[in-house]
């Protein structure tokens, strides 16, 4: 099932996910439609919150970061995972800038610094305790949709005068007013 994406606006986007008990019905039909919903979108990774649900869970798939005929250096064309209750445990290296966009604000980008590595703890989707350190893009991507699960949206990690420049536009994406090639979900979009 393809979910429509939530707009910026939505209060779900702002809150911290609950974790998600061992016993949650139907995770595994949920990551499955996660994942269909972020390829529909042509996205990276999507996070519970970017569906409607405040739930600590996102899944990346950073196949789309590569062209066939480049060299993948960093394993990106295979790295698809599901991160299930996940915790950052440590962050480090030099922190680097690249110009992040997001399902959830189309038509808007930035750029954000974030560290070069991370180490998090997090369930697979087959419920197996893991614990990784990831580096580069994926660290980026992996950085990115925590941020979600934790309330956090990356227009929040702007230079103070970007963020003013885009406030006029994030008030249009929540009204429905941008033009995207996937469903979404607008919260403050007027009933016709």
């Amino acid at each position: 099932m393809i979910y429509p994406i939530v707009a910026y606006g939505d209060p779900v986007l702002n809150r911290r996910g609950k974790e998600i008990p061992t016993d949650f019905e139907g995770l595994e039909k949920l990551v499955e439609d996660m994942f269909e919903t972020m390829h529909a979108a042509h996205g990276v990774g999507l996070a519970a919150p970017q569906i409607g649900k405040s739930l600590r869970l996102f899944v990346v798939d950073t196949s789309g970061f590569v062209e066939p005929e480049e060299e993948d250096e960093e394993g990106l064309a295979d790295f698809k995972q599901a991160f299930i209750n996940p915790e950052v445990e440590e962050r480090g290296g030099e922190p680097w800038l690249f110009n992040e966009g997001c399902l959830s604000i189309p038509e808007v980008r930035g750029d954000v610094s974030r560290p070069e590595w991370i180490t998090i703890r997090y369930q697979d989707e087959n419920g197996q305790e893991r614990r990784e350190t990831f580096s580069g893009m994926k660290a980026r991507v992996i950085q990115h949709e925590y941020d979600h699960i934790e309330g956090i949206l990356f227009t929040e990690h702007l230079a103070p005068i970007r963020r003013r420049m885009v406030q006029k536009r994030l008030k249009s994406i929540s009204t429905g007013k941008v033009k995207v090639a996937y469903r979404m979900r607008f919260p403050k979009m007027k009933k016709a």
